[in-house]
């Protein structure tokens, strides 16, 4: 009721074609056949009025001004006044009745619909805002009263206060030792921040230089003749995207962030990360594969969810001081035993089992608690298991824990299965050939880093692209001055003015230009705000990857010029 908009025009079917404006950005209307009804309908409650000039000027409107004028101190109403256009002064007439109104904002017609729009919503914000102040001075109001009625039982408060300081003292030596033990852990956990945040300098910085040692071995690869040169090649990218796998898991480490969901395969998951996992672990465990026939794939964040299984492989060594056995296994299984009807879900399941030393029953509700642990200050943040629990249910799964002490312990990660993905093979060629530009489209690449600008300018050349290219954000500015590109390249992480208040600046000047945002590790909070999730080019990147995020940019780009 508060949210809808007052609709007065009189003359025509204004009215109505307001209405449908209006309404179909999801505005609650109300259309008034009178002055009166409009001060009756105002009474009632709305967050703003829509009312034409000419539907005021002969009208009764001493109600209304009444009703204005009786507002509450928190209220100023405010008006959309869509004007008749005049080419001298306004007269006597209208200017009182613009003051009468009050909070006024005034439109002469002819105005467009987006013109409109923008100002209801502006006028709905302000209206907002009053309700703010409204409920603040009710808070207010609130408070005065609660500390009247504090005052008058003032005594028996400080009675009560007095018993609760004595209990209070009684536990104060165990509170001392729970607070150094607290404060302890807190050390830790801001040594592990700045380790993460140091992992993620160095990840950005190493994302950087892959992509331009792995796209130009893709170059090679797309260029060279020499069968042997090729195989070479293919042995080097090998190599790279290993290399890229464990920026990715630094990244994963250093950062929270929203988890990207995608159909993942948990035998190629588990099998990819053994390397790690033994480099990790080292000769104090022995590490066991065990796959699941079934092949299972999960929907899951892939960085995030290698993540969690290093987390708990760590825990099983550290549980197992005299060294033992780390079995990881994987299985397809419902979320019932013995339930075989098809209404039962089913889950991907990766497991965890350990020889170690179990957990006490005392301590199985509790270990999932951030900053709880068994382990010496020092050896441990507590966060591992809380962290593989928040992976698990933002994925929609879950985990579980089974433990003895003595026999050790077994964690499963749950996670919701899904179909195998479908990789469309021939996915290059059909990239390289829609984009072969009729004529030469203009991409602008902004990059400070000189290498990587530099291979994204000789992959945009071979695609076929008119490439302008400037180091700053500054410079791209300047650029834009001097013509409009079909597509912008930007990268996130750039001095003075990074990608994302670069974006924002652009779409000031040009808000259909269409923006790709490139990434080895940014604020993704800052990137959401920008450019949609498919804006986003993670480095590093092939060819491939990067002629398919120009394909969609400049087709989006295209719709939208020719809707314009």
């Amino acid at each position: 009721m508060e949210e809808r908009i007052l609709l007065l025009a009189l003359r025509g079917r204004d009215a109505q074609v307001v209405d449908q404006l209006l309404s179909r950005q999801g505005h609650a209307c109300c259309i008034c056949t009178s002055v009166a009804e409009l001060t009756e309908q105002l009474s009632a409650g709305a967050g703003t009025a829509v009312v034409t000039e000419e539907s005021l000027v002969d009208a009764d409107r001493e109600g209304l001004v009444s009703s204005l004028a009786s507002q509450p101190p928190w209220s100023d109403f405010p008006f959309v006044l869509l004007a008749t256009k005049r080419s001298g002064r306004r007269p006597p007439e209208a200017a009182q009745m613009l003051e009468q109104l009050g909070n006024v904002i005034l439109l002469e017609r002819p105005i467009h619909g987006e013109t409109l729009l923008r100002t209801v919503s502006s006028a709905l914000r302000g209206r907002r805002r009053q309700y703010e102040a409204r409920s603040h001075l009710e808070e207010l109001k609130e408070a005065e009263e609660r500390l009247t009625q504090l005052n008058a039982t003032l005594e028996a408060r400080i009675l009560q206060r007095t018993a609760e300081l004595s209990r209070a003292n009684d536990q104060l030596i165990q509170e001392i030792t729970e607070r150094e033990r607290a404060q302890a852990a807190l050390v830790q956990a801001q040594k592990m921040e700045a380790m993460g945040q140091l992992t993620g300098g160095i990840a950005h910085d190493f994302n950087n230089l892959l992509t331009v040692v792995s796209g130009n071995l893709d170059m090679i690869q797309r260029r060279a003749s020499d069968e042997k040169t090729i195989r070479q090649a293919g042995f080097a990218v090998q190599a790279a995207n290993r290399a890229a796998r464990l920026t990715q898991q630094l990244l994963a480490f250093s950062r929270s962030q929203r988890l990207d969901l995608a159909p993942v395969n948990i035998n190629a998951l588990l099998s990819g990360m053994s390397d790690l996992l033994e480099r990790t672990i080292g000769a104090e465990a022995r590490v066991e594969m065990c796959f699941a026939a079934s092949d299972p794939w999960a929907m899951a964040d892939a960085n995030q969810l290698e993540l969690a299984v290093l987390n708990l492989a760590i825990n099983a060594r550290d549980a197992m001081p005299n060294g033992g056995i780390i079995t990881i296994s994987s299985s397809l299984e419902r979320d019932g035993e013995g339930d075989s009807s098809e209404a039962a879900s089913s889950f991907g399941v990766i497991s965890v089992c350990d020889t170690g030393t179990g957990i006490p029953p005392e301590l199985i509700e509790k270990v999932f608690d951030p900053f709880f642990t068994t382990k010496p200050v020092g050896k441990g943040t507590g966060l591992g298991l809380s962290q593989v629990y928040g992976i698990a249910r933002q994925s929609g799964g879950t985990v579980k824990l089974k433990s003895s002490p003595g026999e050790g312990s077994m964690v499963s990660i749950w996670l919701p299965s899904t179909a195998p993905s479908k990789a469309s093979g021939g996915e290059s060629a059909a990239a390289d050939r829609m984009l072969r530009p009729g004529a030469r489209e203009r991409i602008l690449v902004v990059e400070d880093d000189a290498a990587v600008r530099r291979f994204l300018v000789e992959c945009l050349e071979m695609l076929g692209f008119a490439v302008l290219q400037a180091a700053s954000g500054m410079e791209a500015l300047d650029c834009l001055a001097d013509g409009r590109p079909d597509l912008m390249i930007v990268d996130f992480a750039m001095p003075e003015m990074n990608g994302a208040e670069l974006t924002l600046a652009i779409r000031d000047q040009l808000p259909e230009l269409p923006i790709i945002l490139a990434t080895g590790y940014a604020d993704m909070d800052a990137v959401d705000k920008v450019v949609a999730a498919d804006r986003v080019l993670r480095k590093p990147f092939r060819i491939d990857d990067l002629a398919a995020a120009v394909r969609a940019a400049l087709a989006e780009g295209r719709a939208l010029a020719t809707t314009g």
